[in-house]
């Protein structure tokens, strides 16, 4: 019985040391940061989710101080929003790209348009759904004007500044024609930006004009292939599996959702939310999503 209890223990010993191998080779590592929503300064506890350059700054740590991490992976799904914003982020990528020595791969979920295009570019490979929306190399400014509503209620907007271009496209009053060049100036620079960053990391791979390119206009996945704007068409998963292999071991990264605060259910609160959602939700209706 003793004998027979030795030989069935040394069996499953044989059995363990069979399945936990210290010396095994292990499956590439792969980081997966997931960067969705607006582009923007700051994300309200009400907001449709967002994406900042100090809200992103953790995850892409994390990422890139990974051990055994064979590349990172940006799995990116926005229409956009702050230009300054978007270029913080995609120029922290290429900061910590170079200094560990890792490749980025940029895979565009429902969209990578504008600013989120802008930081898809921070990748060294850019990867769609042939769905995808990309593109969309271009700025855009938006607002309300009331002037005529003020007048109706009898309100007077009284405004003092010192500098003459202080109150530029302020919204209770009319437009000046100065103040619309001015504008028309600041939007052509930034424009100029965005093409310069997106010529610098993608120039040799375009297959069609840059006139046709940096309009604004967004293509689908399929056509941005076409295009050069991505490089192929695919999968977060299917990719991650063509490079590293079928035991690739994703790991996801994200910025945690903060729960709601009762503290903040208050009029002024909730309005200034309301404004947040609507803005964001007129951003992706420009791509139509």
């Amino acid at each position: 019985m003793v004998w027979g209890a030795a030989l069935a223990n040394g069996a499953g010993a044989v059995m363990l040391c069979s399945m936990w191998n210290p010396f095994a080779e292990k499956p590439p590592l792969v980081p997966v940061i997931r960067l969705e929503g607006v582009i923007a300064a700051r994300s309200g506890p009400f907001s449709m989710g967002g994406l900042s350059a100090a809200g992103v700054a953790p995850l892409l740590e994390r990422a890139f101080g990974m051990k055994r991490a064979a590349a990172v992976m940006l799995a990116i799904n926005s229409p956009g929003g702050s230009p300054v914003q978007s270029s913080l982020i995609a120029a922290r990528i290429r900061e910590l790209a170079e200094e560990k020595k890792l490749p980025v791969i940029a895979v565009c979920e429902d969209a990578a348009a504008s600013g989120g295009y802008w930081i898809a570019c921070a990748a060294d490979e850019i990867v769609a759904d042939p769905a995808s929306i990309v593109g969309s190399i271009g700025v855009v400014s938006g607002g309300f004007g009331f002037p005529e509503a003020l007048a109706r209620l009898g309100i007077e907007r009284r405004l003092r500044t010192a500098g003459g271009e202080k109150s530029l496209l302020d919204p209770f009053s009319p437009e000046r024609p100065e103040d619309l060049a001015r504008q028309a100036e600041l939007l052509e620079a930034l424009h100029v930006e965005f093409k310069d960053w997106v010529r610098a990391r993608r120039g040799d791979r375009f297959t069609s004009p840059e006139a046709e390119l940096f309009t604004g206009r967004f293509w689908t996945g399929r056509q941005g292939l076409a295009l050069g704007l991505v490089d192929r068409l695919g999968t977060l998963r299917g990719e991650a599996r063509r490079r590293f292999g079928e035991k690739v071991r994703l790991v996801p990264l994200g910025a945690r959702r903060r729960r709601f605060p009762f503290s903040l259910l208050a009029a002024e609160a909730l309005v200034g939310a309301a404004v947040r959602t609507a803005g964001e939700r007129a951003m992706w209706a420009r791509l139509g999503l």
